[in-house]
């Protein structure tokens, strides 16, 4: 058990400290090229390995819809394309050390977001506590996208629209996860595969469409090669390692231990941004140290066994101080 428990946390481990050093690379990679042709790009790349793996892994019979084929093209399309060109176009308009927490601590989110998707889909209302957790949760974002100086707001309307854009982002990956659950005799992987390969279809289209239009222009051979180091961590480090650790991680530990760490995505971001030679604000660490704060006490009290140790202990408390004045 204790093996099973070890190598569950390094996977998780693995997974966000993968995740959290995404944003930093991406902060690189978007100084060379767009989001909208990264996206496709990143995108076209991982769907036809997810495609290959599924093939090998589960079969040609993997690969059909089996008439679903509309489902999955609006989660693929939600999570791939609504994902990939908010984010990284928010990260892109904030750019540098900002733009990087700025990303990070607002999908750590995202585990709360999920509770306003499932109230939303299932009209089963969140707990007061996790209603009250979203909200300290947010004013942790604004702690951080202002760095505690709200006076900010007066001239960064282009930073709020590229943060309401990345909150946008975080919401499409939350529904696109969420979709998941309509998918559940499928394996993870088959259902990655799939709407990948449908979700990159909607991204060609859209930056195709864009490039026809003259909003976007196809990279030159330079550009790709600026970035081919930073396309190989997004695709197989982030991307195919970091998802498949991230799932072998939850399976051993249970998804109620694992979301745990998605907490560290923010700290690494943050980590690697001070070890480059970035100063975070008094205003940036309290907001993120909020953020996660809120994502781990609401996950402990969701438990059943913590709620019965914290009631325990209150009443050992009690029975204490009623011995005291006994005794008095």
């Amino acid at each position: 058990m204790g093996n099973r428990m070890t190598l569950g946390v390094l996977l998780c481990l693995t997974a966000v400290s993968s995740w959290g050093g995404m944003f930093p690379v991406m902060e690189h990679a978007l100084r060379f090229m767009d989001p909208f042709y990264l996206t496709m790009v990143r995108y076209g790349i991982a769907s036809l390995l997810f495609l290959s793996m599924l093939y090998a892994s589960e079969g040609r019979r993997a690969l059909a819809t089996e008439g679903r084929a509309a489902s999955l093209w609006v989660f693929g399309s939600m999570g791939f394309a609504g994902f990939g060109f908010l984010v990284f176009f928010g990260q892109q308009k904030i750019s540098g050390h900002e733009g990087v927490v700025n990303a990070a601590v607002i999908m750590a989110t995202m585990p709360l977001m999920s509770a306003i998707v499932t109230w939303l889909t299932s009209g089963k209302r969140p707990t007061t506590f996790t209603l009250a957790a979203i909200v300290l949760a947010f004013i942790g974002v604004f702690l951080v996208v202002t760095k505690g100086d709200i006076r900010l707001l007066k001239s960064m309307d282009s930073r709020f629209l590229a943060d309401l854009a990345i909150l946008a982002g975080a919401f499409c990956w939350v529904f696109y996860t969420w979709g998941g659950s309509r998918f559940s005799e499928w394996s993870p992987l088959r259902y990655t595969a799939l709407t990948c390969a449908l979700g990159t279809i909607t991204v060609a289209g859209l930056t195709g469409f864009g490039t026809a239009a003259g909003w976007l222009h196809v990279p030159h051979g330079s550009q790709l090669h600026s970035v081919a180091w930073d396309l190989g961590y997004m695709v197989m480090v982030a991307g195919i390692f970091g998802v498949f650790a991230w799932n072998a991680g939850n399976r051993l530990l249970g998804s109620v231990n694992g979301v745990l760490f998605i907490n560290l995505v923010p700290v690494v971001a943050l980590a690697i941004s001070v070890i480059s030679g970035e100063k975070a604000s008094p205003g940036e660490l309290a907001g993120a140290l909020l953020v996660i704060a809120s994502l781990v006490s609401n996950n402990l009290l969701g438990r059943p066994e913590f709620r019965f140790a914290l009631v325990r202990l209150s009443g050992l408390g009690r029975n204490e101080g009623e011995g005291a004045g006994l005794d008095n």
